[in-house]
């Protein structure tokens, strides 16, 4: 049996604190499949999907129910016990001994201390760009004053966080150049963007992402790039443009690109891969993917995480669809032979908890 008793969530959210109706929690789980939260389809739903079977399979026993029960029984079971009972013992039952939280989100969801204290974990604050980029927008009069103190902003959120974090930097920002601009693009593009703002309009020129992107590697902390659904071999210039800055670069829910992100995290020092919600994804399949992973991938530079957001269920779920995936691959390569279990052991505590903890300098962590 492999053990992974401690997990470190490299990347998630808080949680909703809200009681929860059938329409509102499978919203929250079609957000988790693909992005916005929306409604199923009429005469389907979201529990019919990998992740919803998985929440069946993994869930109602920290409830008190079977598994596999039926999703109303669950979510009667579920305001039974009321949102902060049910929340509280969901992410205990998950084993994660500390949250790494992406704070950028918007939504009433519950801050980096209080998850952690309702998941009696550690627990630290990521701090997404393109939010604190907007936010220095608003409160900046003029170019010059605007690029200053974006400057300004990104290292002084830096010194409080574990890492920084981009959502749109890959899909715009580098999609063009990976190289920094110069300062006469920079300028130019800010005063286009700042001319056609509405107050409150999010960022996304490209070059002031870059900019912003390039300005997070010079901050001292670890930068992590959503990939999304996008190759991340559109990442190869900025990785090889930034080698020996002293940032590491920690690609974001790479699936199905898997295998590629794994790739170039054996071309680049710096660059490591997070394992995200591709095995709650997958659920009967993860131990597949998590193999094809690991086909690629130095095992120094792979990442738990969860990507969970607002629902504490998928805390759970990608923590045990984690350590069931990891102890059937390594499991079966020990019985061949191919590995002895002092090894497997030590690669599944690596990529457990182990990688995180030496990336985001968690020293306490236990």
């Amino acid at each position: 049996m492999i053990e992974t008793p401690h997990l470190v969530d490299q990347y998630c959210h808080g949680v909703l604190r809200t009681e929860l109706g059938l329409g509102t929690f499978e919203a929250h789980l079609g957000a988790h499949l693909g992005g916005a939260a929306v409604l199923p389809a009429a005469g389907t739903t979201f529990f019919d999907t990998q992740t919803g079977f998985a929440v069946r399979r993994w869930c109602p026993p920290v409830l008190g129910l079977e598994p596999h029960c039926p999703p109303a029984r669950y979510l009667a079971r579920r305001r039974e016990l009321g949102a902060a009972e049910a929340g509280r013992r969901l992410l205990r039952a998950s084993g994660i001994s500390a949250y790494l939280v992406d704070t950028g989100f918007p939504g009433d969801l519950t801050p980096p201390a209080e998850l952690g204290a309702v998941g009696a974990a550690e627990a630290h604050e990521i701090v997404r760009l393109e939010p604190l980029a907007e936010q220095v927008a608003d409160t900046s009069g003029t170019v010059e004053a605007f690029l200053a103190h974006l400057a300004e902003a990104v290292h002084r959120a830096a010194a409080g966080a574990v890492a920084l974090s981009s959502a749109e930097g890959v899909r715009r920002g580098l999609a063009s150049a990976p190289e920094p601009p110069g300062p006469g693009e920079v300028r130019g593009a800010a005063g286009r963007w700042l001319a056609a703002r509405p107050v409150g309009g999010p960022l996304t020129d490209p070059v002031l992402l870059r900019h912003l992107l390039w300005i997070a590697v010079t901050a001292g902390r670890p930068l992590q790039l959503h990939t999304g659904d996008r190759d991340p071999a559109v990442l190869a210039g900025f990785a090889a443009a930034t080698t020996g800055l002293g940032a590491d670069l920690v690609l974001l829910h790479a699936y199905p690109h898997h295998r590629a992100a794994a790739h170039l995290t054996g071309l680049h020092p710096h660059v490591y891969a997070d394992l995200g919600p591709v095995l709650a994804h997958t659920g009967a399949r993860a131990a597949a993917v998590l193999a094809e992973v690991l086909e690629r991938a130095p095992f120094g530079k792979l990442l738990f995480s969860s990507g969970a957001r607002g629902l504490p269920e998928l805390h759970v779920v990608a923590a045990s669809a984690f350590r069931s995936a990891l102890t059937r691959v390594l499991g079966e390569w020990v019985m061949d032979g191919a590995w002895s279990r002092t090894d497997a052991q030590r690669v599944a505590a690596m990529i457990a908890a182990d990688n995180a903890k030496r990336v985001y300098r968690l020293a306490g962590s236990r």
